[in-house]
């Protein structure tokens, strides 16, 4: 069973989220709140697998909990995806910094926040590339972010290869066919990546890989 705790100021979008996630039976929701503040003491209190956060709260916004969240080492094995919409840009591209999973627009399909839910429980890529990456690109120039090529330094040619991959929503099967190396292969560019450029997870990858200019928004 997967524990997961909502937070969202708005009563309704909590009830449909519950009647959504629990629909097969293997995601149960064991709290929720309607602001950060509340939500953090419902998170430490339950320490589910996943947390479904809303970014624009009261009294403590969805990004500010997230980076309390991160600082905070005894709950390292929680996981949070952030709701948004697509006018929220800039404000994903902070959570994902702070520490987020990764994201979902809060119209996803029934089935999609389901399996974005146990993608993250089990820690394997925290939350589709594919979908991050996606929404990204259909930001294009809306995404107003300041390169930083110098974020490439430390990488080998191969490295930035693999990376730019990742920024175009790649699974690792996928980037071994691209590439001409084996899945296990990429999947260890993948870990050096995460080492030598001191990012957690996988969706931080891709937003790097924008902010680095590696990877052009629109870009195919």
């Amino acid at each position: 069973m997967i524990n997961i705790v909502l937070v969202d100021d708005q009563e309704v979008a909590r009830t449909g989220l519950r009647t959504l996630a629990e629909r097969d039976g293997d995601i149960t929701v064991v709290g929720e709140a309607a602001d950060g503040e509340a939500g953090l003491s419902v998170i430490r209190q339950h320490r589910p697998d996943v947390v479904l956060m809303d970014i624009r709260m009261p009294r403590l916004d969805g990004i500010a909990a997230l980076e309390r969240l991160a600082a905070d080492p005894s709950l390292e094995a929680v996981r949070v995806i952030v709701l948004t919409t697509f006018d929220e840009d800039d404000n994903v591209l902070a959570a994902i910094r702070a520490g987020a999973a990764g994201y979902l627009l809060k119209d996803v399909a029934p089935a999609e926040l389901r399996s974005a839910i146990r993608i993250v429980a089990t820690g394997e890529s925290l939350l589709s590339p594919t979908i991050t990456s996606t929404v990204l690109r259909h930001l294009g120039g809306q995404i107003k972010t300041t390169l930083r090529p110098e974020l490439l330094d430390p990488l080998t040619e191969r490295e930035r290869q693999v990376l730019a991959r990742i920024g175009r929503g790649e699974s690792n099967a996928e980037i071994g066919r691209s590439l001409h190396i084996s899945p296990d292969t990429a999947r260890t560019y993948v870990s050096r990546l995460l080492a030598k450029l001191g990012v957690r997870d996988r969706a931080q990858l891709v937003v790097l890989s924008y902010e680095s200019g590696l990877i052009t928004p629109g870009s195919t």
